[in-house]
């Protein structure tokens, strides 16, 4: 019942929003995000105390002739993604309120479409479903980029929608693979079905499955070298968007690997998971690198998250109960930070109409709290103690550490290289002589403040009492594990 409310409560709002056009499409937008948030937290809350499971199971024959079923649970792994989504989405929705968007009826209604197709994602349990969800997911993204974007829109969205398109298709290639392994009679693609086929395969054609499948993945996160699509998109795509983008969007491959990928081929994953950790490792010290010479601020934000869902991949391959506990809380805390970074952003962008660093300068001594707020971002970005971000990052480098102590030493770089690039963008942006071009700058409207206080409450809280977000995960990962040894 929870679940179906979760996945149709932003479905329905989006045909309401198109209906009521745009006077009151913020209200309604961001009510629907907060219904969403208060249904989320009543369901982690009953998922904890061990309520009925028919609450969180959804299950309907839809195609019987090919096991194709409408089958949707909740578990701690998909619960997490879920509060992530529905505790980022009325920040996003709010942040936008002194926004003029052209069509801001038809924008919102987009992105709660998106939002309905990755609480799909986080939750199908049926593997033909999966992929629907995963491609219906792109379509809104793809306009809301293409519409509401910035220059050269229709070439960096065409690049986005064919790498991604294509990356699907080996995916839908390894699940049709795997189910045409169980015989004949009994064919589903049920997810316990799919494990139990996909386990039964040799090493060789595990490796081919785990191959096909990150080929997906690595380009949605994306991971060096299917990576090209994603700076150019990020700065291009709207604010409302790239948020969703980055914050959301990019977990749909990271939990993909939890969820169907360790399961389905373990042996695949020993014997060729090594491969993806040093691609996962590349991708951390190249995207830190170029983080560190970047000049323009949203092109680092843009190479800073590459360099952190490497982290995260780094630690799936690593496939111990440190390391995926480390990689769900990571997915939360990246999520929060990046949102709070796209905030920072829109916030000097909207003001000064440019996001190059050299022209920015002296902020702080026009608005102290702001590059107070910014700061504490920054903190939780570089995994100081008592910030989300130290939670995650520290059980990672643990788990990656037990696992591959060399590549554990390097991925270890990656806060120190994070405290490199973005150290030097707050002290460029924030500190020194202020600019002429600045000394009038307008102070943080309400929406702007409050969403920036939001996102430091959630990282000093989550970071300081980081339990309740352990406990969901915990059992769910032990399970996954002991059912794959």
């Amino acid at each position: 019942m929870l679940t179906i409310l979760l996945l149709l409560i932003p479905l329905i709002t989006a045909l309401a929003l198109m209906v009521a056009g745009p006077k009151f499409s913020r209200a309604i937008a961001l009510g629907s995000a907060l219904i969403e948030l208060v249904i989320t937290i009543a369901a982690m809350v009953l998922l904890q105390q061990g309520a009925n499971p028919s609450l969180f199971i959804v299950h309907y024959n839809w195609i019987t002739s090919l096991g194709i079923s409408f089958s949707f649970a909740i578990d701690g792994i998909s619960m997490l993604l879920l509060l992530l989504s529905n505790i980022l989405m009325p920040i996003i929705v709010y942040s936008s309120f002194n926004k003029n968007y052209n069509n801001p009826h038809i924008l919102y209604a987009l992105m709660m479409m998106m939002l309905s197709a990755m609480i799909g994602v986080f939750t199908a349990t049926d593997g033909f479903l999966f992929y629907i969800t995963w491609e219906l997911a792109l379509i809104p993204i793809y306009f809301i980029i293409l519409v509401w974007g910035g220059d050269n829109r229709q070439k960096i969205t065409f690049k986005f929608f064919i790498y991604t398109l294509f990356g699907s298709l080996f995916m839908l290639l390894a699940l049709i693979y795997v189910y045409l392994q169980i015989p004949e009679g009994d064919r589903s693609f049920d997810i316990q079905a799919l494990y139990a086929a996909g386990r039964n395969l040799s090493v060789s054609e595990q490796g081919f499955v785990l191959a096909a499948f990150f080929l997906a993945f690595a380009v949605k996160m994306p991971i060096i070298p299917f990576h090209s699509w994603q700076p150019k998109t990020y700065y291009t795509a709207p604010t409302p968007g790239v948020m969703m983008l980055s914050g959301i969007m990019a977990k749909m491959a990271t939990y993909g690997m939890i969820r169907w990928v360790l399961p389905m081929v373990p042996q695949g994953i020993v014997e060729y998971g090594q491969i993806g950790i040093c691609l996962s490792v590349a991708s951390i010290i190249y995207a830190s690198c170029i983080s560190i010479v970047q000049k323009d601020f949203k092109y680092l934000i843009a190479y800073a998250s590459i360099a952190h869902i490497g982290l995260i991949s780094a630690g799936i391959f690593s496939s111990n109960v440190q390391s995926l506990q480390g990689s769900l809380i990571e997915m939360l805390s990246h999520g929060i930070n990046t949102v709070g970074l796209f905030i920072v952003y829109d916030i000097i962008y909207t003001r000064t109409h440019t996001s190059e660093m050299k022209k920015l300068g002296g902020i702080r001594a026009i608005d102290s709290s702001f590059a107070f707020m910014f700061f504490i971002v920054i903190l939780s970005v570089v995994a100081l103690p008592f910030t989300t971000g130290f939670v995650g990052e520290f059980l990672l480098i643990l788990g990656l550490f037990t696992s591959n102590p060399i590549a554990g030493s390097i991925a270890g770089l990656s806060i120190i290289l994070g405290v490199v690039y973005m150290f030097r963008s707050f002290q460029i942006m924030m500190l020194g002589e202020t600019s002429h071009s600045l000394l009038h700058l307008p102070k943080l409207t309400r929406q702007e403040k409050t969403s920036l206080t939001i996102i430091v409450i959630l990282i000093i809280g989550l970071g300081i009492y980081p339990k309740p977000i352990l406990e969901i995960t915990e059992n769910s990962v032990k399970t996954l594990l002991e059912g794959i040894k």
